[in-house]
């Protein structure tokens, strides 16, 4: 295995001003245990904490965000990281198809920062999801963003996409959960009000009292946290069925996630409801990537929920299994709801006649240092990719090297119909996939809606910040 890192130093810092906090379990002390490889001592087993939330009240959510490096809670111990709102998990925001959301960021980092919505289907121009904008240290930035009706419900997220310092601003801290309103109504009424958790996975390097956010060895001991927590507990009674959100918001690493003897139900894949809910033993989650699913109490006792070991391939990296969470059933039973099988409307891209038809390839030099999108590292100032606005594309993403990387575009969903030759019968769109270590994949993307300059990438930051990244244009 190649260590992978990002040869950026830094001297960061990000944090959210905003009213009003959720409400919060009892912190439950328990005896601190050391993690297998890593370096500092946290607590474990709390109670399971879901994020503050900032919600749209009357069609708008109106936010301030501060970037601020600040000594904070980080899974029980007190590290310097990178925080927006003064937290190293930041509050969730929660709109609504039709919404705007106004928000102000004020950054007091010794660099330049951003913010991108990732997954929203939203403009990449002006002041929404322009990731070429730079927020210098002391300016605030006013980002405005409308999103249409149409807009999917489900789970997204934000971050910083201040390249070539994404790795290490996300890493220390700075990524966040969004969450558009809707998912619900496509349940039975039986479920509509269920129980719902923010299961955010990130993961955290420590060197000295800090956060580390350079250099990034990707395949380094880490520690890795549910919404900011070490193991924490997750309460459900037996025969309850429960909304998980579960977003892998870390920089760089994948998570292959087990609710060991049970199955999940999965709802929605990247913001995106399925037509046909389905069960999964094991998902895999890649950088960037989200599932939306249901979980069931069991008979009473404790249940793990981990992520198993996990190889990217020879020059990528080999996650070891570690315990997230722990899910404990207890309490009056239920009577189990019944789960549904149709859900939402189809979209299927598979019939439609391609405008054009492209190959992208992914590739890195023999040291791992450089990685490269058909043959070219990434300039903001080129543009490598030009579609036209109401037209559907055929891309193939070739990956020509060793090691897994996950594909991302933003702005509109894509359709995977093919990996490595065999076809994928998958039950929505997506914005994030997993491309195979030496193999391909075949997808059909729609754009609609926007135009604008915007990029599609490596969403494994340390490979974007070295240059796995390429502008895509849409005109009209």
């Amino acid at each position: 295995m190649r260590s992978r890192f990002l040869v950026v130093v830094l001297s960061l810092a990000v944090a959210v001003g905003v009213s009003g906090c959720g409400a919060e379990s009892p912190v439950v002390p328990v005896a601190a245990k050391p993690m297998a490889g890593a370096a500092p001592v946290v607590r474990e087993g709390e109670p399971l904490k879901d994020p503050a939330e900032l919600v749209s009240r009357n069609g708008v959510l109106r936010a301030r965000i501060v970037v601020e490096r600040r000594k904070v809670d980080v899974a029980g111990r007190m590290l310097w990281a990178l925080t927006y709102n003064g937290r190293y998990m930041p509050p969730t925001l929660r709109i609504r198809p039709g919404d705007r959301l106004e928000l102000a960021m004020e950054n007091r980092l010794g660099k330049y920062t951003n913010l991108h919505v990732h997954g929203l289907n939203v403009s990449p121009s002006g002041h929404a999801d322009n990731i070429f904008v730079h927020i210098r240290p002391g300016q605030t930035f006013h980002y405005s963003y409308g999103y249409l009706k149409s807009l999917r419900p489900g789970t997204y997220w934000y971050h910083s996409h201040a390249d070539p310092m994404s790795a290490p601003q996300v890493a220390g801290g700075l990524s966040g959960i969004i969450v558009v309103e809707g998912l619900k109504r496509y349940l039975p009424p039986a479920l509509r009000g269920i129980t719902e958790h923010v299961i955010a996975l990130k993961d955290f390097q420590v060197q000295g009292d800090s956060v580390k956010t350079s250099p990034l060895h990707i395949g380094a001991p880490t520690n890795r946290t549910v919404n900011g927590q070490l193991n924490p507990t997750i309460r459900i009674r037996p025969g309850e069925t429960q909304l998980w959100r579960l977003a892998n918001i870390s920089a760089n690493i994948y998570y292959k996630v087990q609710l060991a003897g049970q199955q999940f139900q999965v709802i929605a894949q990247d913001g995106y409801p399925v037509d046909r809910v389905y069960a999964a033993d094991t998902l895999l989650i890649a950088a960037g990537a989200r599932f939306d699913v249901l979980v069931r109490g069991g008979a009473p006792g404790r249940t793990l929920l981990r992520t198993l070991a996990y190889n990217t391939g020879p020059a990528g990296d080999a996650f070891p299994q570690a315990t997230l969470a722990t899910l404990v059933s207890a309490g009056a039973p239920m009577h189990p709801a019944a789960l549904p099988s149709a859900f939402a409307p189809r979209v299927d891209l598979s019939r439609a006649t391609p405008a054009a038809r492209r190959t992208l390839v992914f590739s890195e030099n023999q040291a791992g240092t450089e990685f490269y999108i058909n043959g070219r590292q990434y300039d903001p100032n080129r543009v490598d990719v030009r579609s036209r606005l109401n037209t559907v594309e055929e891309w193939t993403v070739r990956n020509d090297s060793d090691e897994e990387h996950s594909f991302h575009v933003h702005v509109d969903h894509f359709q995977v119909l093919s990996v490595n030759g065999r076809p994928v019968h998958g039950h929505g769109l997506v914005d994030t996939t997993n491309v195979p270590a030496r193999g391909s994949l075949v997808l059909r993307i729609r754009f609609s809606d926007y135009t604008g300059r915007t990029v599609l990438h490596c969403h494994i930051l340390n490979h974007e910040d070295a240059g796995m990244m390429a502008v895509l244009e849409i005109v009209k």
